[in-house]
Formats: C-alpha cells, structure tokens, sequence
C-alpha cells in the first residue's frame, strides 16, 4: 500500500480548475502515481444541491457523483504529472468528460463522506480510460467507466 500523502486544498486547486462550489474533491488518502488514486469529498448538509434535490429527503445528484470521480480521475493525472513529469499527459491543456458509463446503486445524503476511487484503464493519444467507484460507509454507491480527453490544438 501506497504511504499516506500529504495533498491539501491548495495543491488539489492547482491541479484542478474547479472551484466551490463545484470543486468535489476534498483530499487525497492513497496514490499510485499514474495508476489509481483513492480521494474523498465531504456531504456537508448546507451543500448547494441538497436544497432542491429532493426537499424532504436529500440526495447528491448522480450527475454530480460523476463530476467528482471525474474530478478524482483527472487529479490522478495531474498528480502523476507533477510527480514524474510522465510525457502521456499535458497540464497545459484543458481536460473534459468524454464519455460516461456508470450505474448507481445507493443514493448518498447529507453528511456523509464520498469516497472516490480511479484507476486508469488505458491511456492512448489524448484520451485516457478509468474504471471509477464511489462508496459511502464502505458500501459501494456508483461503478462503472468513464473517458477524460484533452482538448485538442487550437
């Protein structure tokens, strides 16, 4: 197992573009540089989606479940990067979400804690593959694939 890193707010921000509150990463617990990375987002209950989704019961949207694993997935990235300076990833280009294959199978609420988990599934050109898992309390919430891709030349 991978030693704990040490991964605040900050250097997630300087990886990330994402900012509050549509920033979905809180911290890092385990990386495997250019292979997986295990990270977490807390549920706070005056987040701003709860409010309207649903009122008398809330729930993270599943949308958003995806934007924080793809959010983990390309912090894999560029964490990698920023370790091994890996030749596969460019940080000056701007990454999105190409394609989405994910099941969901329990809903999370407020004040639970979203642990997200990316592995890289396969990298080639300028996109790059993951096999992603949310869990809450140790049970698994959403599974599935999803597709980073960088934009291309301009």
């Amino acid at each position: 197992m991978a030693p704990r890193p040490e991964y605040n707010l900050s250097v997630i921000q300087d990886i990330l573009p994402h900012r509050s509150p549509f920033l979905f990463v809180d911290r890092v617990l385990e990386i495997e540089f250019g292979k997986r990375i295990i990270a977490e987002k807390d549920l706070t209950p005056d987040a701003f989606f709860f409010t309207g989704h649903f009122p008398g019961r809330p729930v993270m949207p599943g949308v958003l479940v995806v934007e924080a694993l793809a959010q983990a997935s390309g912090l894999l990235l560029g964490l990698t990067w920023r370790q091994s300076r890996k030749p596969f990833y460019r940080p000056d280009k701007e990454m999105f979400l190409a394609n989405v294959n994910v099941k969901f199978i329990s809903t999370s609420g407020p004040g639970d804690t979203l642990r997200l988990q990316a592995a890289v599934r396969k990298a080639f050109g300028r996109l790059f593959s993951f096999d992603v898992t949310a869990f809450v309390k140790g049970h698994q919430t959403a599974k599935g694939s999803l597709t980073l891709a960088q934009e291309e030349k301009r």
